[in-house]
């Protein structure tokens, strides 16, 4: 099992927070995958924003957050603001 820090977009301080929320190895991430990870987050520290969720995302794919394509950062803006109570139900 990979440590999550060795994970592209994840240093010490995102790897405590997964932590916190459940998720303890990259394996364990990448079964979650970026939006259930991402929710888990933003249950415990709802000030974690869109980037945090690019960030998972990247790092699931093995690529940095900001080398994801436009189409998949609309993609995750719309799920990240559902979270919010905007665009539709929340989640």
């Amino acid at each position: 099992m990979a440590d999550l820090t060795s994970m592209r977009n994840i240093g010490a301080e995102m790897a405590r927070k997964l932590a916190a929320a459940g998720i303890h190895t990259s394996e364990e991430l990448t079964e979650a995958g970026s939006r259930d990870a991402f929710f888990r987050l933003k249950t415990l520290y709802p000030n974690v924003c869109l980037v945090h969720l690019y960030a998972l995302e990247g790092a699931v794919r093995g690529v940095d957050f900001n080398a994801l394509p436009p189409e998949t950062k609309a993609d995750l803006k719309a799920f990240s603001d559902t979270l919010r109570g905007k665009g539709g139900p929340a989640l």
